[in-house]
């Protein structure tokens, strides 16, 4: 099933059918163990309305509450030489190949929910950032107890440039205005997602695709679980929290993002999310 977020308030897609639930919170009716069996039972009770079908469409917020967004780095080979070859002249690209191999994952602070954009809204690039990227990622909807419950499409936006200068510059090359999009809802299934899903991205300019590739989330080195369990070991999360689970698709060293930008990122069980560059 799909939840999103919207200004009509809180709209369930399940086996073609559109509900509008009583529940007005977002945090209270995501952040619950079992949510797919729960929120199913709680479907016999609704009656389904067709209208609503536009609705998720057209009035779709930002699938986010009061959750924080963390980030997981370095998950892909991918991403992998990608960091070391930023970091060559920093002469820090030894830490990437050690975080790969360790047991000990990269996790990072990302967005507080009131610097995430959802589908439609404006990222952004950093001013004094001459070399930007889009990065598409699974992300994971993880509630207070632990458990995953749902998935949604990241964007860690991030400067390459900035991080690849010096590690220590992560935060600024990661977490700022516009640097995080979450969306278009919060896949919520009996299980875990399959792991043959893949992840695409098409970048467009001026109308033309500039870049497009795809790859599948099995290429993920580090199992959601593990990530789950670390972010867990010493953070409490009252409403739950979401972690993207890193990226295996870069785009070529001489690309970057501009001004104007169309970003469009496709995980076909949940649906595009689709932001344009401020």
């Amino acid at each position: 099933m799909r939840i999103y977020n919207t200004s009509s308030g809180i709209i369930i897609n399940h086996n073609n059918q559109y509900f509008l639930t009583e529940e007005k919170s977002w945090d209270k009716f995501v952040n619950r163990s079992n949510l797919f069996k729960v929120v199913s039972s709680e479907l016999q009770q609704l009656q389904p309305n067709e209208d609503l079908q536009a609705l998720t469409n057209s009035a779709v917020l930002t699938p986010i509450g009061n959750q924080e967004v963390w980030a997981s780095g370095v998950t892909y080979f991918r991403s992998r030489e990608a960091r070391i070859e930023e970091s060559k002249e920093a002469k820090g690209g030894d830490f990437y190949a050690r975080v790969y191999d360790a047991d000990r994952p990269e996790l990072f602070f990302k967005s507080p929910p009131y610097r995430t954009v959802g589908p439609g809204g404006n990222i952004r690039i950093r001013a004094d950032s001459k070399w930007n990227v889009p990065e598409p990622e699974l992300t994971l909807f993880i509630c207070s107890a632990g458990t995953i419950e749902g998935y949604t499409i990241g964007n860690d936006v991030s400067s390459r440039d900035i991080e690849g200068e010096n590690p220590l510059y992560l935060p600024q090359a990661k977490s700022y205005n516009g640097a995080t999009a979450l969306g278009p809802c919060l896949l919520v299934t009996d299980g875990p997602i399959d792991p043959d899903t893949d992840i695409s991205i098409e970048i467009f300019r001026d109308s033309e695709v500039l870049f497009k590739e795809k790859i599948s989330i099995n290429q993920m080195k580090r199992k959601h679980k593990d990530l789950v369990s670390y972010l867990f070991r010493e953070l409490d999360f009252p409403h739950g929290t979401y972690l993207m689970t890193g990226t295996g698709i870069i785009p070529t060293d001489d690309f970057t993002l501009k001004s104007g930008d169309l970003v469009k990122i496709t995980i076909s069980e949940i649906g595009s999310l689709i932001n344009i560059v401020a």
